[in-house]
């Protein structure tokens, strides 16, 4: 997968990823590091500007990493967008799925416009079959999310 015009379309978060992790190894480089301006012993404005690059990169790609995003590959991406064509989804519909890997129904409500109207029950969980499928799953974490918690604590 290349990203040929990387402002010319909607961008994937597998994409956005690539494409600053290869920023972010750029930015490494000796041309682009932040050297303290030894006579005014202040940075430039070029050089806090470098610096606040970087921290942008850094959290976004803190951020991508903790995303299903950051186990997919461009294989499976193709074996998803394979899989998913008969349903008729909108580019934006399939990159949510993509981007979000639902596991429920309420979730491809969210990420469908009219799901309901358009598809049925069944149809909803064939898409849900596809994600499972084609996709693989987010990054483990550690914690269970606050509601999982809550309701087991509860009762």
């Amino acid at each position: 997968m290349e990203v040929i015009k990387d402002n010319a379309a909607l961008l994937s978060n597998i994409e956005v990823l690539t494409l600053l992790e290869n920023l972010k190894s750029d930015l490494k480089r000796p041309k682009y590091s932040v050297q303290i301006n030894e006579m005014k012993g202040q940075l430039s404005e070029k050089e806090k500007s470098l610096q606040r690059l970087n921290t942008i990169v850094y959290e976004t790609v803190k951020y991508l990493e903790e995303m299903p995003s950051a186990t997919q590959t461009p294989e499976s991406v193709k074996n998803f967008l394979t899989a998913i064509a008969p349903y008729s989804l909108t580019k934006a519909e399939k990159l949510q799925l993509l981007n979000m890997r639902p596991t429920s129904l309420v979730e491809i409500q969210l990420l469908i416009e009219e799901s309901e109207e358009r598809f049925n029950e069944d149809q909803m969980n064939e898409i849900l079959g596809v994600v499972a499928e084609t996709l693989p799953p987010g990054p483990e974490t550690d914690s269970k999310p606050p509601s999982e918690v809550d309701y087991e604590e509860n009762g």
